[in-house]
């Protein structure tokens, strides 16, 4: 076993690298599990030994205020008090739901992420933001509240289908465009279409990068945190004009990325041919990178207006300025992004 600490501003956690038994069998006794239906099936075995598991929903609509509330009563029911630990075991929405759970039962209990998906490893369950959806947009009601540990288990991700499996790539090579060029050679010249021997590493570096980035701007208030976004202020808008899942995050955010190369590049951001290079790695991923719902360009337009880095009705995005460099964008102007949406 291996671990990675975290600073964030009331101290530090650690990620653990570890076997999916070792993760689950050193929860406390006095935990509260949620999970969803799928994750439980495969897994009820070894959550058997806890008497209070919560399982919820598959997918994108289990981020909402009426899931909320139900975990929430669920808690309260079982008597779970400011000493007990909630455990997210499963993907991004659980732990994102999960999460925003501890933060605000009893203003805050103990949180302790065990990802059982690849986007979730990489990147959700690591950085502190848990939160759910409005139907206004993705993400808008949450905190910043940093787990007590997270547990990553490769062992976990055998058990992913190939579209999940891809739907994590997306969020993997995310981190190669706005961070590690380096990270993006490896990526084009092994293709990994499942958990195989070597992707492990991989994890551990994107859980770095972006370790490096959310401990430089915790509460993303100096623009640095930011460049995460890279790809998602268009992909957020396209899962919300679908309405939360027919298309799946890390596909959103792969069509995201390709539109937002491209309109770097008509601003002089991005370096011509960026945007093939981009969509020639998603594609050859296996992902998405264009999708009908584009062609509503004044639905997505209006999407794009309730992201959380839109101050003042200016739209900001995070753009490449190379493979493996981003910055953000501020006040962008509409008619760009329109054009990059149409060319899209």
């Amino acid at each position: 076993m291996s671990a990675m600490r975290i600073d964030h501003r009331n101290g530090s956690y650690q990620v653990l690298f570890e076997g999916l038994d070792s993760a689950v069998g050193t929860l406390p006794e006095d935990t509260r599990v949620i999970t969803d239906s799928n994750v439980y099936a495969i897994y009820q075995d070894r959550l058997k030994r806890f008497p209070y598991v919560k399982v919820i929903e598959p997918g994108e609509q289990s981020k909402s205020i009426g899931a909320l509330s139900e975990v929430l009563s669920w808690l309260a029911s079982t008597r779970a008090s400011r000493k007990t630990t909630i455990c997210a075991f499963g993907g991004g929405v659980v732990g994102d739901l999960a999460g925003f759970v501890a933060a605000v039962y009893m203003r805050g209990v103990p949180l302790v992420q065990i990802p059982t998906s690849l986007l979730a490893q990489v990147d959700s369950s690591v950085g502190g933001k848990v939160g759910i959806d409005l139907p206004e947009g993705k993400n808008l009601a949450g905190a910043f509240y940093p787990p007590s540990r997270v547990s990553i288990a490769e062992d976990a991700l055998s058990t992913l289908p190939p579209r999940q499996f891809a739907n994590g790539m997306a969020e993997v090579w995310k981190y190669g465009f706005i961070m590690d060029s380096e990270l993006v050679r490896l990526l084009s010249a092994h293709s990994f279409h499942s958990a195989q021997f070597g992707l492990g590493a991989i994890v551990k570096r994107c859980i770095d990068l972006k370790a490096q980035v959310v401990q430089a701007d915790e509460f993303e208030t100096l623009g640095i945190r930011a460049i995460l976004n890279y790809g998602h202020t268009v992909g957020h808008a396209i899962e919300i004009v679908t309405g939360y899942g027919p298309v799946l995050h890390g596909e959103a955010i792969s069509i995201g990325m390709v539109v937002e190369a491209k309109l770097g590049e008509m601003l002089g951001v991005t370096p011509v041919g960026t945007a093939e290079v981009v969509r020639e790695s998603l594609t050859g991923q296996g992902l998405p990178t264009t999708h009908q719902s584009l062609s509503e360009v004044d639905s997505i337009v209006h999407a794009m207006y309730g992201d959380k880095k839109t101050v003042g009705g200016r739209i900001a995005l995070s753009l490449l300025t190379g493979i493996g460099q981003c910055r953000l964008e501020e006040d962008v102007e509409e008619s760009a992004i329109r054009n990059a949406i149409l060319d899209s």
